[in-house]
């Protein structure tokens, strides 16, 4: 059994970040990447065409992947996850929407960290239509880092850390990391916060395994 995991752009740090993420689950997970698109999805125009190569990308799945059980779009907008659906006959899984689900499963309420201003319209839709705006504290940006540098640089990490203090303020139980390249934050982030935060490639992982029946929910 095989879950085909894409990260959308082309930073192979990010990858290898979505990667180690998802080790812990199992070696089940194939992760790949896109050379072709941006080292970071920032506009719309960019999640759009993320989007389309996505769901192009793994329509012609059982020539590629004979053994795929599920894909994952790694990107926390959620690139192509409809289109793919339309596409494909195996379950398909967003990491945005797979971290709000876990994270209204683990809180009461819950705060984003966005990778950029202009990223948070997309995502406020995207949980609107997950029937957990109400559970939303509040969506806060970073300043327009790359998504590499979000889980890499020192200086990030401190404006991270301020943000997920302020949504902690604010009554968030749970803390949403707002993109892949955040992934390998969790555990520092969890110790300083004394809070739980949301990884979305973790949580993309663990529910496409549900999905694919391979995984046990949790008690």
């Amino acid at each position: 059994m095989r879950i085909v995991v894409i990260n959308p752009n082309s930073s192979a740090e990010v990858t290898a970040e979505i990667a180690a993420a998802l080790a812990p689950l199992g070696d089940c997970f194939e992760v790949l990447d896109r050379p072709d698109g941006p080292a970071t999805i920032r506009t719309d125009a960019d999640v759009a065409e993320a989007g389309r190569a996505f769901a192009a990308r793994i329509a012609d799945w059982p020539a590629l992947w004979p053994q795929a059980a599920g894909f994952i779009t790694a990107c926390f907008s959620d690139p192509g996850l409809e289109l793919a659906r339309a596409a494909v006959d195996l379950p398909v899984t967003g990491a945005q929407e797979a971290a709000v689900l876990e994270a209204c499963d683990r809180a009461e309420r819950f705060g984003v960290i966005a990778l950029s201003e202009q990223a948070i319209p997309r995502h406020l839709t995207r949980i609107e239509a997950l029937g957990c705006r109400d559970r939303l504290v509040a969506e806060l940006p970073l300043k327009d880092v790359s998504a590499a540098d979000s889980g890499r640089d020192p200086q990030v990490y401190g404006e991270i850390l301020r943000l997920a203090e302020t949504l902690r303020a604010r009554g968030a139980g749970a803390i949403v990391l707002g993109c892949a390249g955040m992934a390998g934050l969790v555990a520092r982030l969890e110790a300083d916060l004394a809070l739980p935060v949301i990884d979305p490639v973790a949580a993309a992982g663990r529910l496409a395994l549900i999905r694919a029946g391979a995984f046990p929910p949790a008690a």
